[in-house]
C-alpha cells in the first residue's frame, strides 16, 4: 500500500510468534498439535506476587506514574543489580519499560545513527536484527556456530568491529541456544572490548536466573569494570519470574543514556502499566526460594529434550547451559525427503513439514540466522515433551 511508511520494508514479523499462532489456529480446527514455539515459561505467577498486583489495585495505585518507572521498583532494582551481580546503581541510572523488548528499542532508538554498525552473535534472538533497522543502524551478524557451542570467538569479535560499530549485543544464557558464557569465555570477550572504546555494550541478561548444573551467570560490567560507563545492562521479570505477559524490563547504565531512553519512551508509550510495576517490586525483593525448585524443573525437561533428540536420526542436539531452549542441528536430514515427497531443502521446509505431517511446532533456524537448526521450547511439561520428542523421532526417521 503507498501510504505505508518504508520504514517497514526493512523488518518482517517475528517468527516465533507466527509460530505459536499457526500453531494455535491448527489446533482451534481440531488438529493434533504441540507448540514448542513460544519462549515463555509455563509456570504462572507466583501468588506472592499476584497478590501484591491485587494490593496495588485496592491501594487506587492505577494512575500514570513516572515515565521510566516508581521510585520504589526503581530502588529494588539497584539493590538487585548490587546483590546479584555487584555492580552499584543509582536510581537515575535506572530505566523501567514495557518489557524487556522496549529497553532494547528506546536504547537503539536514542543512540543510532545511518551508518552505525550492531554487531550481533548468531543464533540471535529475532529482533534484535529488525530493531537495529527501526532505529536505522545496520545490524552485522557474526556466526558464531556449533563447533563453538554457539558462542562468538575473541578473534570472531575482534574481527567484526570496524570505525562504524557503536553496539555489540551480548545475550547470555541465549535465546535460542541457551549458550552460556564463562567468566573466563567472557573475559576474553571484554578484553577485546576494551581495546575499542567507541563500542558500547547491551547486555541482554534475562534469562540469569535459568542456568543448569554447577554454571555460574556473569554479565559484561561486572566481569570487566571498566566497560561500566559504556554498558546497558538490560534484564526483567518476563523469564525468571513467569511474568510474560506483565510486561516489565528494566536496564541500568549511564545517566545520559537512561535520560535518553526516557525522552524516547515518553513520547512513545509513557510509564509501563503500574499494577504491574509493583507486582514487578515484589517479584524483585519478595521470596526467591521458587527460583531453584524452577530450575530443577528445567533441567529435567532439557536433558529429556536433549536425550530424545540425540536419539532421533540425523539430529545433532548439544545440551545447554541456561534459558528452556534447545537449538538442534539438522545438517545430516538435508536433501532427504518425507514420505509425501517434500524435499527437506532447508530447515523452514523442515519446520513445515514437521507440523504439517506430525503437529509438532517449532522455528525454523534461519528465523535465528544460523541453518539448519530449529529450535524447541522446552517450557512445558514432561509428558507433553516426551510425546512431542517421539513425533520428531519418528518423522526423522521416516525420511529417505
Amino acid at each position: 500500500m503507498a501510504f505505508l511508511s518504508d520504514t517497514l520494508s526493512r523488518v518482517k514479523p517475528s517468527p516465533t510468534i507466527a509460530v505459536t499462532s499457526k500453531a494455535a489456529q491448527l489446533k482451534a480446527e481440531g488438529r493434533d498439535v504441540i507448540g514448542l514455539g513460544a519462549g515463555e515459561p509455563d509456570f504462572d505467577t507466583p501468588e506472592h506476587i499476584r497478590e501484591a498486583a491485587k494490593r496495588a489495585i485496592d491501594a487506587g495505585r492505577t494512575r500514570y506514574t513516572a515515565v521510566d518507572g516508581i521510585p520504589e521498583l526503581k530502588a529494588a532494582i539497584c539493590a538487585k543489580f548490587l546483590k546479584e551481580n555487584g555492580l552499584t546503581y543509582t536510581p537515575g541510572q535506572v530505566s523501567v519499560g514495557t518489557g524487556g523488548k522496549q529497553i532494547l528499542y528506546n536504547a537503539l532508538m536514542a543512540t543510532l545513527n545511518p551508518g552505525d554498525e550492531v554487531i550481533i552473535p548468531a543464533p540471535y534472538w529475532v529482533s534484535y536484527p529488525d530493531m537495529v533497522l527501526l532505529a536505522g543502524g545496520t545490524p552485522v551478524p557474526v556466526v558464531a556456530g556449533i563447533e563453538t557451542g554457539f558462542k562468538l570467538t575473541a578473534d570472531q569479535l575482534e574481527a567484526a568491529i570496524t570505525p562504524k560499530t557503536k553496539w555489540f549485543i551480548f545475550n547470555s544464557p541465549s535465546n535460542p541456544t541457551g549458550a552460556g558464557y564463562t567468566r573466563s569465555e567472557l573475559k576474553a570477550l571484554t578484553e577485546v572490548l576494551m581495546r575499542h572504546p567507541h563500542v558500547w555494550v547491551m547486555s541482554d541478561d534475562m534469562y540469569e536466573h535459568l542456568v543448569f548444573d554447577d554454571f555460574e551467570f556473569c554479565t559484561p560490567a561486572e566481569v570487566e569494570p571498566g566497560l561500566y560507563d559504556r554498558t546497558l545492562t538490560c534484564n526483567g521479570v518476563s523469564k525468571a519470574y513467569a511474568m510474560t505477559g506483565w510486561r516489565i524490563g528494566y536496564a541500568a547504565g549511564p545517566v545520559a543514556l537512561i535520560k535518553a531512553m526516557g525522552t524516547i519512551q515518553s513520547q512513545s508509550t509513557s510509564n509501563p502499566c503500574s499494577i504491574s510495576q509493583y507486582a514487578a517490586l515484589e517479584a524483585l525483593s519478595g521470596p526467591q526460594d521458587f527460583l531453584a525448585d524452577w530450575r530443577r524443573v528445567f533441567q529435567g525437561r532439557r536433558d529429556l529434550v536433549v536425550s530424545m533428540l540425540n536419539q532421533a536420526p540425523g539430529i545433532r542436539c548439544p545440551k545447554p547451559e541456561g534459558a528452556f531452549y534447545v537449538y538442534p542441528d539438522i545438517s545430516a536430514l538435508i536433501g532427504k525427503a518425507t514420505p509425501a515427497g517434500t524435499v527437506i531443502t532447508n530447515d523452514e521446509v523442515f519446520a513445515t513439514a514437521l507440523l504439517e505431517e506430525t503437529g509438532v511446532a517449532v522455528v525454523f533456524g534461519a528465523a535465528f540466522g544460523l541453518s539448519p537448526n530449529f529450535r524447541v521450547s522446552y517450557a512445558t511439561s514432561d509428558e507433553v515433551l516426551r510425546e512431542a520428542c517421539a513425533r520428531i523421532q519418528r518423522f526423522c526417521a521416516s525420511l529417505v
